[in-house]
């Protein structure tokens, strides 16, 4: 028996023995992490030094410590698991394959919790009553594949370890986390968050393409790529991603890609951010919790949908496992890839979450068939089902026992075109390097921005530092009279919800916030919900959309010039076709339908869309002239 076989036979025989296992993409090795286990109740509570010395720790966060940024989950008890880390092994990868046990695990009792038919009503609610009645763009809503499993829970989480590393490519990290009472094992695409050297980069991924029976080839890769809905579903999980990083970086993050991701069975799109940060890696992970591609946004939102339509609690899907390792500066790197694509087992029960994507467009049955898909994904993957030898890689003619090294498609000439074009709908803004807004042309003024509970308000407050002002955020029910009076400008921000619902508290206050500033005669600027709202107060209709402009760009009129904005609403200010004042303010609206984009008066202006989205091209263009309009 070899080292590392002596050394894993040890680790899956001790009950009371806590051990990580994780394939890195791209290296030919296998790091074994093993230590006591501490679970803590906040990701401040993470022991990164003891009596001052810094020290490495595995953290496996549940959904629930969202509950952290004052998000609604509920609360099913599962503990954020330290593994403060002992001893740190790198062991060749071949001769962990070689050592892990191989023999299929049987499943007894499988299936969905939830059946096709009621996922399917799940869906259409989703739909109608909160992407419909303006609650958010996109949400995320799961169901659990679940079975038992009568084997040794140790020797099972080693056997599909060994199965994701033998048939699956492509995945950020490859694991295997094995403590008492919880189990998971997993091939996670996606790198959540990542810090290191004072940079932190966060890897969207949206858009997944399921390889066809034989694979994937370039033909049906180009359809997969020219879809509207899979771009637009992409774009707008890269605008909530930055929302984060403006929270967390210095510099709000700029964006590169797309790229490709090719995993055996699925290929993703993807983008990278990269930022500059000096938090405490810690509240990087607080401020970040968590991915839009397993939530839906705004954030705050998703999450109080998730609480009202998922019937169980989440545990640790949709969280991350965090690697924190210190640095040469006496700090700590943190490596924190999404918990998806896992299998979950405790006390003899098996769980495989999964989550479709719901906008406005989604098909419920479509969103049932791709439950399915991803369920079967990971089973496969793991050997707990039959494989679908159809869709799996080639195998390597002169060693049938060898996949073959796959086509990368990323690298046609015409597939890297069709990504690349992606990118000229996009704000260069967000695409170029900026600088710290010394120069810009409101230097040496202050704003206030007032939070509705959508974080686009983190990327409105960099644009607007860029344009030279010193911007501060505050939610809508810490932002007092005083507060709201002193702003030299005062920015109304976006926000999810009805802007006709007086019985909301927020939308309650949000109106009085307006109708102070306009009262006072004090420079206003509103955004979105805020727009809505301002337009009500100057007597305007309010209506729903026919459909929602969720993630949708669009080239309107703003006061004498065409400017390319994303939206993102599900109600609108309306006017009868042609109208261009009412009362005291200006319009600009749609010439057909009269759908108002802009407003602008003394010492105030606002605007429909959203200028600091990704989809605004002339954003930062057209947020100059609101403010200098606003401020004059």
């Amino acid at each position: 028996m070899t080292d590392t076989a002596a050394l894993l036979a040890t680790l899956a025989q001790d009950a009371d023995a806590s051990f990580v296992l994780i394939a890195r993409d791209g290296t030919a090795s296998v790091e074994l992490l093993t230590g006591p286990i501490q679970d803590v109740d906040l990701l401040a509570d993470i022991p990164l030094t003891v009596d001052g010395s810094a020290q490495e720790v595995f953290a496996m966060v549940p959904y629930r410590q969202v509950r952290e940024r004052g998000f609604e989950a509920t609360d099913d008890g599962a503990p954020l698991r330290c593994l403060v880390v002992e001893e740190h092994r790198h062991l060749a990868l071949d001769d962990v394959i070689a050592a892990l046990p191989a023999d299929p695990v049987p499943l007894e009792g499988a299936g969905f919790d939830i059946s096709d038919e009621d996922y399917a009503q799940i869906v259409t609610r989703v739909i109608s009553d909160e992407i419909g009645r303006g609650e958010g763009a996109n949400f995320v809503i799961r169901r659990d594949y679940t079975a038992t499993v009568d084997a040794d829970e140790r020797l099972t989480a080693l056997t599909w370890f060994r199965a994701l590393l033998e048939h699956e490519r492509g995945a950020y990290w490859t694991f295997a986390v094995v403590t008492p009472g919880h189990i998971a094992v997993g091939a996670s695409p996606e790198a959540h968050v990542v810090a290191r050297d004072g940079i932190v980069t966060m890897n969207p991924i949206s858009g997944t393409f399921r390889h066809p029976a034989g694979g994937a080839t370039k033909e049906t890769l180009v359809e997969f790529l020219s879809s509207t809905k899979e771009t637009e579903e992409l774009f707008m999980v890269v605008d909530e991603e930055l929302k984060m990083m403006s929270a967390v970086c210095s510099d709000g993050g700029r964006i590169t890609g797309p790229h490709l991701k090719q995993m055996s069975r699925l290929t993703h799109t993807e983008y990278m951010l990269r930022g500059r940060s000096r938090l405490d890696p810690r509240d990087i992970l607080r401020e970040t919790m968590f991915a839009p591609t397993v939530t839906g946004s705004p954030m705050q939102n998703a999450c109080s949908v998730i609480r009202r339509h998922e019937t169980k609690p989440r545990g640790y899907y949709s969280g991350v496992a965090a690697l924190f390792t210190p640095n040469e500066d006496g700090g700590h790197d943190l490596d924190a890839p999404i918990l998806i694509r896992a299998v979950y087992l405790e006390n003899g029960q098996l769980r495989v979450p999964v989550g479709a994507t719901l906008v406005r467009h989604s098909d419920p049955y479509g969103e049932v068939g791709e439950t399915h898909g991803k369920a079967a994904g990971v089973l496969g993957a793991i050997g707990a089902i039959e494989r679908d030898t159809a869709s799996a890689p080639p195998v390597d003619a002169a060693d049938p026992d060898q996949p073959a090294t796959p086509t990368n498609l990323a690298d046609d000439v015409e597939v890297a075109e069709l990504l690349a074009s992606r990118n000229s709908r996009l704000a260069e803004f967000w695409l170029n390097p900026q600088d710290d807004g010394s120069s810009g042309p409101f230097a040496g003024r202050t704003a206030l921005v007032v939070d509705a509970e959508d974080r686009f308000t983190t990327m409105l407050a960099h644009q607007l530092h860029h344009l030279g002002l010193e911007v501060k955020i505050m939610p809508w029910h810490a932002a007092t009279d005083a507060d709201v009076d002193a702003a030299a400008l005062l920015v109304a921000g976006p926000g999810p919800g009805d802007p006709r619902d007086g019985e909301s508290p927020r939308i309650a206050r949000m109106r009085e916030i307006v109708a102070r500033r306009l009262d006072r005669r004090e420079p206003l600027l509103a955004v979105c919900l805020s727009h809505q709202i301002l337009a009500d107060s100057l007597g305007i209709d309010l209506a729903p959309l026919s459909s929602p402009h969720q993630g949708l760009q669009k080239s309107v009129p703003v006061f004498g010039e065409n400017a390319s904005i994303g939206f993102y609403n599900t109600f609108t200010a309306r006017v009868s076709p042609g109208t261009v004042t009412v009362g005291a303010g200006e319009v600009s609206a749609d010439p057909i339908t009269g759908d108002v984009y802009a407003l602008r008066g003394e010492r105030f202006a606002s605007v429909q869309g959203h200028l600091e989205s990704i989809l605004s091209r002339d954003g930062i263009r057209t947020l100059e002239r609101l403010t200098a309009h606003a401020l004059a």
